[in-house]
């Protein structure tokens, strides 16, 4: 059975965690709800013990299958973007994360609504965040294995849907499992020329700004891997 130690590594964990949130504040992040999520999540407890003492640098790391755990940064911007609306921060009860990846985001996310929904593509990474979200005692979080490009219908419509891999484009199915006054946050483009881009669905229809340049691996489609 796998064992983490939840509270950190050594003595200066804390601490540690704490200059990680001063920074985030530094670079923008003003959401407190977002703030307390990473501060309580343990970020190293999501990658390799090889690398549990660069866990709260801000910088993003491997996690196997050619696949890497966001930038602390990246995380606390797309969890603040995804709940915010032109009035500021708003409540989104429901939301569809695509890319479990570690399970890292799906951790912040359930600090923030009522219910995650998560898809992952590749299986070994379902088991690999599966551990540490029930290491976390996180109960509101559920992991399907499936093609991220046709979200997840059957739980749907979400009031959020956050995809946490590069994507040529925005995929229909998620646009369409999009609540009214829902907020979608993907990036898209190719290799370095990736935007950070926001849809709100509006009364009037849906409505796209850009918010940042990004960098994702890419958001993979067809055969799931194993």
């Amino acid at each position: 059975m796998l064992s983490f130690d939840l509270n950190g590594i050594g003595m200066t964990s804390r601490r540690t965690r704490g200059r990680l949130i001063d920074r985030l504040r530094a670079k923008g992040i003003t959401d407190e709800r977002v703030l307390e999520a990473m501060r309580m999540v343990p970020r190293h407890i999501f990658v390799d013990e090889a690398l549990a003492h660069r866990g709260y640098e801000d910088i993003a790391l491997p996690i196997g299958h050619n696949q890497t755990i966001s930038q602390p940064y990246i995380v606390a911007l797309m969890t603040q973007v995804l709940f915010s609306d032109a009035s500021g921060s708003v409540k989104r009860d429901s939301v569809l994360e695509i890319g479990t990846g570690s399970g890292y985001q799906a951790s912040i996310l359930a600090y923030m609504a009522k219910k995650v929904y998560t898809v992952e593509r590749i299986f070994d990474l379902i088991e690999y965040a599966k551990a540490r979200i029930k290491a976390l005692k996180i109960r509101n979080v559920r992991i399907k294995h499936d093609d991220g490009n046709l979200g997840w219908a059957q739980q749907g419509p979400f009031d959020a849907i956050i995809v946490t891999a590069g994507a040529p484009g925005v995929p229909d199915a998620l646009i369409e499992q999009l609540s009214p006054g829902g907020r979608l946050v993907i990036p898209v483009g190719q290799g370095d020329a990736q935007k950070l881009i926001v849809v709100d669905k509006t009364s009037a229809g849906f409505e796209q700004s850009d918010i940042a340049d990004v960098r994702f691996v890419p958001l993979l489609r067809g055969t799931l891997g194993g």
